[in-house]
């Protein structure tokens, strides 16, 4: 665990229709275009952006001022554009502040930096979003705490780099790192398109209805152990539970060997569809450690996958290779009923 801190970084180096009346949504490029700012800012429609700017030449130099200065009970889009810089300091998005569009100049340009580990993941978080109704475009965001060497108690502390807590929350063109829990996708309906995520122990965990298009996901060694940890640990508990978290056309690769995800529920539910898998991702896949229970309403299913990492012979006898109309319901958007809210989007295809 002593090498997970300094690898981190070597990720950087090696790489309703209407919400309000004059927001339009659904917009659909087509495939080769990009999504960017531009795009955002025409859909969102806001006429008020408050400006941040590390250098003074804003209307604030900390972004949690500005998001402050969101009045409570906002219901109008406002943006928040977060001049290139990095910002040290950790960042809450109250339940009471919607509607806020936080526009970065690009996730290698504009970054929110904190230093936080402990034994609560809210406590740890860089960013933390409680509100509804936010997007993010272009900022990368970092919990650089130290978690420890091997086998000391800090090790068991979190190290989130963000906290999504809030309903129809999408990020675009953002990143994510951490050594550890980097990504607490907690509830709500979420939409990551293009982002990159980094980490090495459950690092994509929680109980949110999510979309994660054409993610890159690079994975950390934790030697520790033989297999040291898992992209994904999904907490659904029940049926009824619609949550669940679904990757689609991207990409998985790093250093070291990994599952794919591990039961954290006993209706845990994670798919990945023509995902290119490296062979950092281990023969059998997927893992029940640390889950006790029966292992028949497990949902860990793959579709279409490509690469080294990709092949089926020594799966887990209960992971699914999904056929057309079985995961026909995972790549649509309305998974997240992402055509009434979503600012923009891709038409995902089986």
């Amino acid at each position: 665990m002593q090498m997970s801190i300094p690898i981190v970084f070597l990720g950087i180096i090696v790489s309703s229709l209407v919400i309000a009346d004059h927001v339009v949504y659904g917009f659909k490029p087509n495939d080769n275009d990009i999504i960017d700012a531009s795009v955002l800012t025409e859909r969102i429609g806001s006429n008020r952006t408050i400006k941040v700017d590390i250098k003074g030449d804003g209307d604030y130099k900390s972004v949690q001022q500005a998001i402050n200065s969101v009045p409570n009970g906002n219901s109008q889009w406002i943006i928040i554009h977060v001049r290139k810089g990095i910002y040290r300091e950790k960042l809450h998005i109250p339940k009471e502040k919607q509607y806020i569009f936080m526009r970065g100049n690009g996730k290698g340009k504009t970054h929110i930096v904190w230093d936080r580990c402990s034994d609560n993941n809210t406590d740890s978080a860089t960013l933390r979003v409680d509100a509804s109704n936010f997007v993010a475009f272009g900022i990368s965001f970092k919990n650089n705490a130290n978690i420890g060497l091997p086998y000391e108690i800090q090790n068991e502390k979190q190290s989130v780099a963000a906290l999504v807590g809030g309903d129809k929350v999408a990020f675009y063109h953002c990143a994510f790192y951490s050594a550890h829990n980097t990504l607490f996708d907690y509830k709500g309906r979420h939409f990551y398109d293009d982002c990159y995520i980094q980490g090495s122990i459950d690092f994509i965990f929680g109980r949110a209805r999510s979309i994660f298009h054409r993610c890159e996901i690079f994975v950390v060694s934790d030697d520790r152990v033989e297999i040291g940890g898992s992209i994904t640990a999904q907490s659904r508990e029940s049926a009824d539970e619609k949550s669940g978290l679904v990757f689609v056309e991207g990409r998985v690769y790093g250093v070291g060997g990994v599952y794919l995800g591990r039961a954290k529920g006993a209706y845990s539910r994670v798919i990945f569809a023509k995902t290119y898998l490296s062979k950092t991702i281990v023969p059998q896949g997927w893992t029940n450690w640390s889950y006790h229970g029966t292992v028949k309403n497990l949902y860990q299913a793959e579709y279409k996958c490509y690469g080294p990492g990709s092949y089926t012979a020594n799966r887990a006898p209960w992971a699914l290779q999904l056929d057309e109309k079985e995961v026909a319901p995972f790549m649509s958007l309305d998974f997240i009923d992402g055509a009434e809210w979503l600012p923009a989007h891709r038409l995902l295809k089986a």
